[in-house]
Order: C-alpha cells, then sequence, then structure tokens
C-alpha cells in the first residue's frame, strides 16, 4: 500500500471512529431515557440492559454505517480541499480516480459487512433482546413459550396442501393439533390428514393418533374416514421446518405492510416463493421488492463514497462544517427516495427491482456525472 494511500485511510479512519461511536453513545443515551421507565417495570438490572442493548447493536449499526460513513468522507475531503492537499496531490499526477481508490475500498468493505450483519446477525439478535427484555417477568402458564406460536395457517400451494397447527414450536418443529387439508387442482380428489400431534424426525413429518380422511363420491357430503393409527410417517409432504418458520415470519411481516429494509432474511424470502409459485399480483409486488431491497440495501455505503467524492473534493477553502450541513442534506433526500420507492414497489405501482435500487442508481450516476466534471 502507498504512503498516500495509509495517509488517506488515516485521515477517513479517524473520523469515521469518532461518527461511529458519537451515533453509538447518542442513541444509546435517548434510547435508554425512553424506555427506562419499561426497563424498571419489567424489572431488569444493570447488566441485563446492558445485554440487551449488546443484541440490538447489529440492527442500529445497519441504520447509522452509512450515515457515519458519509459525513466522515465529506468531513476529511473537506479537509483536505480546505488545506489544498488535494490539489497538491493532483499537481503531482495522481488523478481523482486513484486518489479515491482507498474510499472505494473501505465502501465496498462496509457494503459486504453491512450484507452480512443484516442477513445474518440482526434477525436473531433482535429475537435475543425481546427475550432479554423478558427475561425478569414472572413466566404466564397459559401462555406460549418464545418458541411456539399458536393458530398456524400456511398454504402450500406447489404441491396443494393448507396446514393448519394448533401450536408450533418454531425451534424443534413440534405441532400440536395438525391438520392437513388438500387444495383441489385439476379436479382431484386428495386426501386430509388430521392428528393430535405432529414431529419432524429424520427429514419425514411423523403423525401420532392420525386420522385420514378422503372425499365422498357423494357431492356436499362429508370426507370418510379410511385410516386411523398410533404413527403415520408422511414422507410426501415435502414442507420443512425451515419453510414453515419463512411463512410465519413473511404473514406477520405482510400484514404490517412495512416497507424496513431490515426485517425478512432472504432465505426466507426465498423459502416463501418455493411455497407460492402463484401468487397473487400485490403479494409478489410486494415479496420481489422486499428482496431486491435486501439486495440493494447493502450497496448504500459504496453510493455514499460516490456522491461524498464531488462534495468534498471540489476546491476551495470551505469550513469543515460544510461536510456536516451537505450530509444531511444528502442523507434525508436519500431516505425519502428510498422509503418512497418501496412504498410504491410493495403496494405494485412501480417495478420491483426499479423501487429498490432506483436511490441507488440515482445517486451514484449523479456522483458518476459530477467527479467526472471535476477538473
Amino acid at each position: 500500500m502507498r504512503l498516500l494511500d495509509r495517509y488517506l485511510l488515516r485521515e477517513l479512519l479517524t473520523p469515521l471512529g469518532y461518527c461511529l461511536c458519537g451515533f453509538l453513545l447518542l442513541w444509546i443515551t435517548s434510547d435508554v431515557f425512553v424506555k427506562l421507565g419499561d426497563f424498571q417495570r419489567k424489572g431488569l438490572v444493570a447488566r441485563d440492559i446492558a445485554e440487551y442493548y449488546l443484541f440490538v447493536l447489529p440492527g442500529f449499526l445497519v441504520f447509522v454505517l452509512p450515515i457515519a460513513l458519509l459525513l466522515a468522507m465529506l468531513y476529511a475531503l473537506t479537509n483536505h480541499a480546505r488545506h489544498q492537499e488535494i490539489t497538491a496531490i493532483r499537481a503531482a499526477g495522481v488523478s481523482l480516480w486513484r486518489l479515491s481508490l482507498p474510499y472505494f475500498g473501505v465502501g465496498l468493505l462496509a457494503s459486504l459487512t453491512l450484507f452480512t450483519v443484516n442477513e445474518f446477525w440482526v434477525p436473531q439478535s433482535e429475537e435475543q433482546a425481546e427475550a432479554i427484555s423478558k427475561r425478569r417477568l414472572a413466566p404466564d402458564p397459559r401462555a406460549p413459550n418464545r418458541d411456539e406460536t399458536r393458530i398456524v395457517c400456511f398454504d402450500n400451494t406447489r404441491e396443494g396442501r393448507h396446514w393448519v397447527i394448533g401450536v408450533y414450536n418454531a425451534r424443534t418443529g413440534d405441532m400440536i393439533g395438525p391438520s392437513v387439508y388438500p387444495i383441489k387442482q385439476d379436479g382431484s380428489k386428495p386426501w386430509e390428514l388430521r392428528a393430535d400431534r405432529a414431529q419432524w424426525i429424520d427429514g419425514v413429518w411423523t403423525f401420532y393418533n392420525a386420522l385420514a380422511f378422503k372425499e365422498a363420491e357423494e357431492t356436499n357430503s362429508p370426507p370418510i374416514p379410511f385410516l386411523q393409527t398410533n404413527v403415520l410417517a408422511v414422507p410426501e409432504f415435502k414442507e420443512t421446518p425451515e419453510e414453515i418458520n419463512s411463512e410465519i415470519k413473511i404473514r406477520n411481516t405482510m400484514s404490517l405492510r412495512a416497507a424496513k429494509r431490515s426485517d425478512v432474511p432472504i432465505k426466507d424470502l426465498l423459502n416463501y416463493v418455493r411455497l407460492h409459485p402463484q401468487l397473487s399480483h400485490l403479494d409478489r409486488a410486494w415479496v420481489e421488492t422486499k428482496l431486491a431491497g435486501r439486495f440493494a440495501a447493502p450497496w448504500t455505503c459504496l453510493v455514499v463514497v460516490l456522491i461524498a467524492i464531488p462534495f468534498g473534493a471540489a476546491g476551495g477553502r470551505r469550513n469543515v462544517f460544510v461536510g456536516v450541513a451537505s450530509s444531511i442534506v444528502i442523507c434525508f433526500i436519500y431516505f425519502v427516495l428510498q422509503q418512497l420507492g418501496l412504498a410504491l414497489g410493495t403496494s405494485g405501482r412501480l417495478t420491483p427491482w426499479l423501487a429498490a435500487w432506483f436511490p441507488n442508481l440515482s445517486f451514484g450516476l449523479v456522483g458518476l456525472l459530477m467527479t467526472a466534471r471535476i477538473r
């Protein structure tokens, strides 16, 4: 690594560290004041609160890292331009694109980090934080534990089955009171199944105290029982616990019609699409927009680099607080466009990939054009 690259990285990473620490301190302080009464009602001690914020930290990092990177870059570049350092570097024969290479490296690394944290860390950490917030409460004997969901209904339109489950354990895959009903396809008459409980054993659903029914030949007649057994393994039921968990997450989110960036992991969205190959127009728009948004969101860090270079590297002796003001305006416009695009995409008014990628494409293109015009 050249001496110049090391110098530029040091001048960027120092304010980036200060920005991240400052945002973190400000966020924790304000959030503690807001939730302090709730923590006291739940009987949490200082150690519980510290552990709680340790687990919610990844979700906050996903939101604040692009903002901190933008602020740090504008501060560093404005400071370099203010002391004529960029002019001197370019006079030595270093192009603006070559000068910006360390910044692109930081943006790429931040984007990959953001994708990894958002996809593999945030969903689990949010569930763990919720469990910590309730650990001191007296257990309600009538309430299901945190892994259980009552009255689960989901359709597997891929294979024509409708499941109704009294109580489902997301961690073990155990079911209490499961019933599997056919979704008629092509005039077929498949059988239905009811049982006291079911377990996922060696990749096969095993039902206990099972009673199977088939459709009667007469119209409007009730189903006819044809099989009753204590244990029944049904290998043709291909729905996995992972797919059922994805169905529960997707349905809970779709009921809110939320447009947040970090809510449903990619694997859950893909599982939902596999179970429902024939979605309605509105549901398909919602799922595809969410899926495109999961891929588009992390690249905000790289877009931040593209937009910060022309704003910060322009010549002239400017105050470093110009960078702060610029970052606030840029973030506001970007997040407005992002939320507007996601809202239009999930409602079916805009093509899903365009809805998710429009802020990145527009800001990235503007950044490239403005950087190319700098002399």
